[in-house]
């Protein structure tokens, strides 16, 4: 379509050096193979000319949607490209109608401009012709036979003549007392000459007869004139015939120049066609290059980083443990440098596409939350995330694509924010768009941490999803949410707010030097954002902080035929909720926008929960309490403002309460809060670390409730044990011609427990998965010398099929192939290439997953179980 509008609007803009020409036209040739993968690219179906020819309609009565399909033949000539005028030729096969078929092929084969006889043009009906040129693939010597130059056609460009329109604009240039009569006539066949313009009216008076050159040397024309009055008076006879005379010359100049102008717009199209090759193979060579330098980069950077870890599992001092995990780190930053840098080209070349699978968004804010607290405990900034429980457990979308949107925000409020907090809320447009209509104003201390903080309302201003058009989707699966990230961190100067998300651009020289960074987290995700149907926004003021806001479209993803999926991925949740379900918990906190935080993870756990401000509430609520309390959760802030307070409550709590409730401590400190309950002489208290989420709180919970064996392993054990029990014993094979990945890759299999074998090469793949064998899976390197990973992948998956095949028709003993009756072996690609044309390349060739290089615990895990249990 937008090939087609360039043409049309090129063609238009240069009418003026083709005065003489109806409109102009671009068919291209189809051979019969070709036929059905050009009609489902172009969006319809190759139509006939014939019937029209044969049967004209009206032009009101003109449908070019209901022709015929063109019959089957060797090939095709369909217009795909027109001037606008004469648009509803496109699709129509000129090969399909007589004269335009005659013109075609006599074109192509004489390299030379062809005219067709004067037959009725479509739609209008009016008497025309057409003059036709061959369009080449390339440059063809003056000698060239005809055989070369059929083959050598790329298409045909035409140009059409309205006769009428045509001879009557000439005939206004001519001013003169006396009507003349004009006939111009096809004499081809001088036994039956074809009238093209004019009355077939005779008279015996005085005619002209002009012979016209219109640029064809196979068809011959006349145009003969007279008056249809009496013969004027010789002077002004031979005035007149000198002024026929100069018009048909004037004819035959402008058909000479039209020709000439033809064959320019030939040869402008040709090279039009030969640029956007050009552009293509160019998009295609970038596309390698990304993949080639990911690879080359990555791939040591998988040998640094998998040493290191292997380094951490030995004994090593403070001193050298701190080293170790400074240079994995440092590493660690490297390669996330590399997967922004390849995002933004990605972005640029419109390669960036999103996924569609089921995912738990709460389980995703977690895994963020995971990732910056450490950061946040150090420099002693409260972390919390709030998602309404308007919000559905699970969605369909792009998870990691919306992990990274939140891990570019969140990292950026990290880095620019020393004190007060970070609050990441998730909400239903919906609500949002209520609670505006609720709000009459905006308290900038009602905060989580009591720091002012900017108006997030004014972070969503000029939204279009919150105008009345745009405030409900269309489709009612469509889940449209809204996340803001509010920080109290520096704020954004006035000058620098306006190239916030301007790709490599910083907000000031020495924000660079002091925090470093690349400047493309929040291009990207922008781009991200639009990809998720969203907007994005914000609002900063200087020296009080920042808020982050976007919306993102996802459709719900309570279908039933995920629900399997469903139940994998919550089923470490579920069963710890079950163990908590029914329990109450009492929430001590003065502040309501952090209490409503406390509230909401502790209720995921399925635990009723009860919040009060001070400790004449609490008391007041354990001892009118029909039901006891299971556990007392306090903020550290209440707990440091009144120590003897804290104290007098633990004392009333044990003789007022049904059965004594367990103390809790709700700290972003932990060595803090352990003095300040030491001091108060405060022994049994249990410090839960923020910021809160559902793993974090239910280990602290199962532990300090006398559930301790049961508690979740501290962060990063779950998937190394799961891959334990998944790998113990199991035989699996590792390809790779690098030998550093071979000992990293081996080193992380045997771990836990696989028995590992290595090979380096392609072959040597090949012949020990050849069955029989005992693996139980491969990880294969992509890009090896002599053999690479998609062609030693598809000779596996060939012999087994071979052998499957055999053994099904009994040509094979199943008992020689270890009973084992269909053979197929998990194969999973292994690379540093992350570009997603690879990834494709990898299902195709037969492999059953993917992982990209550095690969660690969870990455292993989440491919090793789908075929493991």
């Amino acid at each position: 379509m937008n090939l087609q509008m360039t043409f049309a609007r090129y063609t238009e803009r240069t009418a003026f050096e083709r005065p003489l020409t109806s409109g102009v036209a671009y068919a291209v040739r189809v051979l019969h193979s070709e036929r059905e993968q050009f009609e489902k690219h172009q969006g319809w179906t190759i139509k006939r000319m014939d019937t029209l020819e044969k049967n004209p309609v009206h032009k009101d009565d003109y449908n070019p949607d209901l022709f015929e399909p063109s019959p089957i033949q060797e090939e095709y000539a369909p217009v795909i490209f027109a001037q606008d005028i004469i648009s509803h030729v496109i699709s129509i096969d000129l090969l399909s109608g007589k004269e335009d078929r005659e013109n075609v092929l006599r074109a192509r084969r004489s390299g030379k401009g062809v005219l067709t006889a004067p037959f009725p043009l479509l739609k209008t009906n009016r008497l025309g012709v057409i003059l036709t040129f061959a369009v080449y693939k390339r440059d063809l010597p003056s000698n060239a036979t005809p055989n070369e130059r059929i083959q050598a056609t790329n298409g045909y460009l035409g140009g059409v003549f309205d006769v009428e329109s045509l001879v009557e604009k000439l005939l206004q240039q001519l001013a003169s007392k006396q009507k003349i009569l004009v006939n111009v006539l096809d004499t081809t066949n001088q036994s039956y000459p074809i009238s093209m313009y004019g009355s077939n009216a005779s008279d015996d008076g005085l005619e002209l007869v002009s012979h016209l050159n219109f640029g064809d040397p196979f068809r011959k024309h006349e145009m003969r004139c007279r008056f249809k009055q009496k013969p004027p008076w010789p002077w002004l006879a031979i005035t007149t015939s000198i002024g026929i005379l100069v018009i048909a010359l004037l004819v035959g100049h402008i058909f000479h120049a039209t020709v000439n102008r033809i064959a320019k717009v030939e040869d402008d199209c040709h090279k039009m066609m030969e640029l956007k090759k050009q552009a293509e193979a160019a998009d295609v060579a970038k596309s390698q290059f990304l993949a080639t330098v990911s690879h080359e980069i990555r791939t040591p950077m998988n040998g640094v980083l998998g040493m290191l870890h292997m380094l951490m599992d030995t004994d090593l001092d403070v001193t050298q443990l701190d080293y170790v995990r400074t240079a994995q780190a440092s590493g660690k930053a490297l390669v996330a440098l590399i997967n922004e840098v390849l995002d933004q080209a990605k972005i640029e070349s419109g390669k960036l596409e999103l996924e569609e699978v089921q995912f738990d968004l709460r389980a995703v804010l977690d895994d963020v939350l995971s990732l910056f607290s450490g950061k946040a405990q150090d420099k002693g900034v409260e972390l919390a995330v709030f998602i309404s429980d308007r919000v559905p457990e699970m969605l369909i979308g792009d998870p990691g694509r919306f992990r990274q949107i939140i891990t570019n925000l969140m990292g950026n409020s990290i880095k620019f924010t020393e004190k007060g907090h970070i609050h990441v809320t998730v909400h239903l447009v919906e609500e949002v768009i209520d609670s505006i209509e609720v709000e009459t104003e905006f308290s900038s201390n009602n905060t989580l941490s009591g720091f002012p903080v900017a108006d997030r309302r004014q972070s969503w201003k000029g939204f279009r999803t919150f105008s009345q058009e745009g405030s409900i989707h269309p489709f009612s699966d469509s889940i449209n949410i809204i996340v803001s990230v509010e920080d109290t961190g520096e704020g954004i100067p006035i000058e620098a707010q306006s190239r916030v998300f301007t790709p490599f651009m910083q907000v000031g020289p020495s924000i660079s030097r002091t925090h470093g960074g690349t400047g493309i987290g929040l291009s990207i995700s922008k781009c991200l954002v639009n990809l998720m149907k969203g907007e994005i926004g914000f609002v900063s003021i200087p020296k009080i902080g920042s808020t982050f806001t976007f919306t993102a479209v996802f459709t719900s993803g309570s279908s039933s035929s995920k629900e399997y999926k469903s139940q994998q991925i919550n089923n470490q949740t579920n069963s710890v909720s079950s163990e908590f379900r029914g329990k109450r918990a009492l929430v001590v906190d003065p502040r309501s926008v952090r209490a409503k935080v406390s509230r909401y993870h502790i209720q995921r756990l399925g635990i009723h929960v009860e919040v009060v401000s001070d400790w004449k509430q609490g008391l007041s609520s354990i001892s009118r309490g029909s039901s006891a309390f299971n556990m007392v959760l306090i903020e550290q802030e209440v707990w440091d403002q009144d120590l003897n307070g804290s104290a007098h409550f633990i004392d009333n709590l044990e003789k007022i309460a049904i059965t004594t409730p367990k103390v809790f401590l709700l700290s972003n400190s932990i060595s803090s809060s352990r003095a300040n309950t030491t001091t108060s002489g405060v022994c049994n208290l249990t410090v839960i670390p923020k910021p809160l989420r559902a793993s974090m709180l239910a280990a602290s919970l199962q532990r300090a409730m006398g559930d301790g064996n049961k508690g979740n392993p501290r962060n990063g054990e779950v998937p190394s044990l799961s891959l334990r029990n998944l790998l113990l014993g199991r035989k699996i094979l590792i390809v790779d011609d690098n030998n550093v990945n071979l000992k990293v890759a081996a080193g992380a299999l045997r771990k836990y427990g696989a028995d590992v074998v290595s090979a380096s090469r392609g072959m040597e793949a090949i012949e020990l998965l050849t069955p029989p064998h005992r693996f139980d899976a491969c990880f294969m390197d992509i890009q090896m010398p002599e053999m690479d990973g998609f062609e030693a992948t598809r000779r596996i998956r060939d012999s087994e099929q071979n052998i499957n095949d055999r053994i099904h028709f009994g040509e094979l003993s199943v008992e020689t192939y270890n009973n084992i009756s269909n053979w197929h072996v998990p194969i999973l690609a292994m690379t540093a290439d992350v570009i997603q044309a690879t990834h494709e390349a990898c299902l195709r060739c037969g492999m059953d997953g993917y992982v990209s290089k550095p690969f660690e615990a969870e990455q292993l895990y989440r491919e090793v179980s789908r075929f493991f249990h």
